[in-house]
């Protein structure tokens, strides 16, 4: 019986799987110790394990010249699927020159263990600047996305990887559920629709009603918080799960949700990572996906619905996921209840909502938020988190 959710296809056709089997890791275990290395960091890690589970499908590497271009370029790989954020391994001129095309690269964590295998392909340079100014939208090397793009290595390595093996999620292995277990989940459970919902930050009021606006025409929420590399002030993942499973306790009804972690690293890019989002939810077999306000965003750098409006960019059908766009919701004083501007009548003095820099401020000085911005089971679960000074 086959493990793929029939409600919708992984992007590309096919669910892509580099995990090795026990004899191809053999046979690169044996070989480890005379393979030249290339370290990973926390990004790279990541990237490794979302193409070997099938999460990034479908890719099975890190894009060679072709793709890079035209995706940078286009939104689209070079065989003519939409695709929105290049996923690259770039690594110094050093590391780069004496590697060879057509060989194996070992793949190592940080702390220099063997993970995965790259069946190198090709090396090549690239633009940072036009990179930062397609995909981010910006050159402002103050954007968080930009940053890491200016501060990366200028050569790109390609080619198709292999992951060494699937481990268990140091933090929340029970949560660890990849595309092709998801998709069996959707399936067991009778599900023919089901939206996906991304997030970085803590559930308050306002996103819990958007998820139950969406669940009231699917069958199924796919809870799926991002626990990659994030910004360094941005609330730590621990502290998130807590608050989605006190969520998940208290709010939700139990059968028509999954909270599963997403292993991704943020790159913070606005309308193209919405697109970013939305694919990889289809891989994990979402037919549909929540884009609220300012998705992706970070400062001011792109407008409060510029990741609704991308999606416009497409023919409908294209990218194979329903995007379902929501405004920005708030507590409404007037009619007592969570709503938007498109169904409250209320003035912007009886709207609650606040910044997340605000409830960030509010918490730190042992405040907590409003019970009609925050439940006060996740208030209090934030505030406790942000007496400590690694949650700061």
């Amino acid at each position: 019986m086959s493990t793929l959710n029939s409600a919708i296809a992984p992007h590309g056709g096919q669910l892509i799987n580099r995990i090795a089997s026990a004899e191809q890791r053999q046979d690169f275990l044996e070989k480890a110790d005379y393979l030249p290395r290339v370290s990973l960091d926390a990004r790279s890690q990541s990237d490794l394990e979302m193409i070997a589970i099938g999460a990034f499908s479908p890719l099975t590497g890190f894009m060679g010249q072709a793709d890079y271009s035209r995706v940078v370029n286009e939104m689209y790989l070079a065989n003519g699927v939409p695709w929105s954020i290049p996923i690259t391994l770039p690594v110094s001129r050093a590391v780069a020159d004496p590697l060879i095309e057509g060989t194996l690269v070992r793949l190592d964590n940080a702390e220099g263990d063997f993970i995965g295998v790259l069946e190198l392909t090709e090396k090549y340079t690239y633009d940072k600047v036009h990179e930062a100014v397609q995909v981010y939208r910006t050159d402002d090397h103050n954007h968080p996305g930009v940053k890491v793009v200016y501060t990366q290595g200028e050569v790109n390595l390609a080619g198709a990887v292999w992951l060494l093996e699937r481990q268990p999620h140091p933090q929340f292995p029970d949560y660890q559920i990849d595309p092709a277990a998801s998709r069996a989940m959707f399936e067991a459970k009778g599900w023919k629709t089901i939206v996906g919902f991304q997030t970085r930050n803590p559930i308050h009021r306002a996103h819990e009603y958007i998820q139950k606006c969406a669940l009231e025409t699917v069958d199924g929420l796919f809870l799926h918080p991002l626990v990659g590399a994030t910004k360094s002030d941005d609330i730590p993942a621990d502290v998130r799960m807590r608050c989605y499973e006190i969520l998940m306790d208290h709010y939700f009804p139990q059968d028509r949700v999954i909270l599963a972690i997403n292993p991704a690293a943020m790159r913070y890019a606005g309308p193209r990572e919405a697109i970013f989002h939305a694919l990889v939810r289809k891989n994990y077999g979402c037919t549909h996906f929540i884009v609220g306000r300012d998705h992706a965003g970070v400062g001011d750098y792109y407008g409060t619905y510029d990741a609704q409006h991308i999606f416009d960019e497409f023919q409908p059908g294209e990218l194979g996921i329903v995007p379902m766009k929501f405004e920005h919701a708030f507590y409404c004083t007037r009619t007592e209840q969570m709503a938007t501007s498109k169904t409250s009548p209320s003035t912007p003095e009886e709207r609650v909502h606040l910044s997340g820099t605000k409830v960030r401020e509010m918490l730190r000085r042992g405040e907590l938020p409003p019970p009609q911005f925050s439940r006060p089971e996740v208030a209090a679960e934030l505030a406790k988190a942000m007496r400590t000074p690694a949650a700061v």
